[in-house]
């Protein structure tokens, strides 16, 4: 095994130079490819994976990079610049393993690949990410997308719906990935990522991560696997105000919310809560707890909400689009209760921005940050005075991140 990256290394700042020049400090050469994968950011569509439901998100310009070479030996070294833990696995062995948790996503990819019927030999890698982990911007995403783009450079082949073709191109690169290609590995990418963490939530990452659009909005219906892009055309920039606070007992929230869903699924005979329309769910309150009740009603109003933004998207209007992140972000905090004083304290000081056209809490919650629309002449002023005033409220200190809309992961 290669040893550990010195602790202070002179690399430029672009992700991808970085993951290159640590690629080959600690294998002694350079990288045959590169694979960015972006993050992500949700717009509407509270906690859709586990409820059927529907989601908007957009790829943002903070990227994960996975640098690779091949190897002939039958072996795989995985390196990051995060965590302290390397692993040297043979191909004979993806078994996720204690000593370094943070590979097993990258190994349940590759297992669904071998699954697929496709063929790849050992490999060395390095990733190295801009996307802060645990934090609702899809950094497992990200990741179970770089992996799989890194084997279809590195050992050709294209998905199909039985299996895996191989493909061999010489010295050619893959062709660009097409929109059935990129579902495809989603859908590879979501199976294995609901082996691994044993929960759908939070698996829509890797979905914006392939699928990811400049200028355009994901939009992702769970229940029937169908990805669209939406135009987000306008003088609007997208910006996330980030609290760094988040909940200590955030898994045992989320849960809670899961369990109060299923209950309510449950006791209205339906599969999953993306089935039941507004009035159904008035009719049938008396059946739920009253809890069960807030948490379907968000839901419901939630898929209502993507609906109707979508609507607002295909026909241009930002304002009303701002809108639905508005009544969002107060279903979320009267009903669904995963925001808190302090993301209740930013939207609100966002609203009374002119210049914020709408604003609602993000990721799973609890905690941490909120998503904001606002007009692009007016980001900076946003920014300065939303964080003097947050800070002069609460004693914290804010950071505000202006994210541009970018592509899904490809070869760099």
């Amino acid at each position: 095994m290669t040893p550990p990256f010195p602790k202070r290394i002179a690399v430029p700042r672009d992700p991808a130079s970085i993951t290159r020049k640590l690629f080959k400090q600690a294998f002694g050469y350079g990288p045959t490819h590169l694979i960015k994968a972006p993050a992500r950011l949700e717009l509407l569509g509270s906690h859709a994976e586990w409820n059927a439901g529907l989601s908007l998100s957009v790829a943002i310009d903070q990227h994960l990079c996975l640098a690779a070479a091949p190897r002939t030996d039958g072996k795989i070294e995985l390196i990051s610049s995060a965590y302290p833990e390397q692993e040297t696995v043979w191909l004979s062995n993806l078994e996720p393993t204690p000593e370094a948790p943070w590979t097993a996503l990258v190994k349940v990819v590759l297992q669904q690949l071998r699954l697929r019927g496709v063929h790849f030999g050992g490999f060395n890698a390095v990733v190295h990410s801009q996307i802060p982990p645990g934090a609702g911007f899809g950094s497992s995403g990200a990741l179970m997308a770089a992996t799989a783009l890194t084997v279809r450079e590195l050992y050709p082949h294209k998905l199909t719906e039985t299996g895996a073709v191989v493909r061999r191109l010489g010295r050619e690169r893959m062709p660009a990935l097409t929109k059935l290609d990129r579902l495809r590995i989603a859908a590879l990418c979501r199976t294995a990522g609901q082996g691994a963490v044993r929960e759908p939530g939070g698996l829509l990452d890797v979905t914006s991560a392939l699928c990811g659009k400049a200028f355009h909005v994901v939009l992702a219906d769970t229940q029937h696997g169908t990805v669209e892009t939406l135009p987000l055309i306008g003088e609007v920039a997208v910006v996330v105000c980030d609290t760094g606070r988040v909940s200590p007992i955030i898994e045992a929230e989320s849960a809670a919310l899961r369990y109060h869903a299923a209950g309510a699924a449950q006791r209205l005979s339906v599969k999953s809560l993306r089935s039941v329309e507004p009035q159904q769910l008035k009719a049938a309150c008396g059946r739920l707890t009253p809890r069960q009740h807030a948490v379907a009603y968000h839901l419901v109003g939630e898929n209502q909400r993507v609906v109707a933004a979508e609507r607002a998207l295909h026909s241009g209007d930002l304002e009303q689009f701002g809108q639905y992140l508005f009544q969002s972000h107060a279903s979320a905090s009267e009903f669904f209760g995963n925001t808190g004083p302090a993301l209740d304290r930013l939207v609100a000081l966002a609203r009374s921005h002119p210049g914020c056209l709408g604003a609602r809490v993000s990721g799973t919650g609890f905690g941490s940050y909120t998503v904001n629309l606002v007009l692009w002449n007016e980001v900076e002023e946003f920014c300065a005075r939303i964080e003097a005033a947050f800070a002069q409220a609460t004693g914290g200190k804010l950071k505000t991140m202006r994210c541009r809309v970018v592509d899904g992961a490809a070869a760099g």
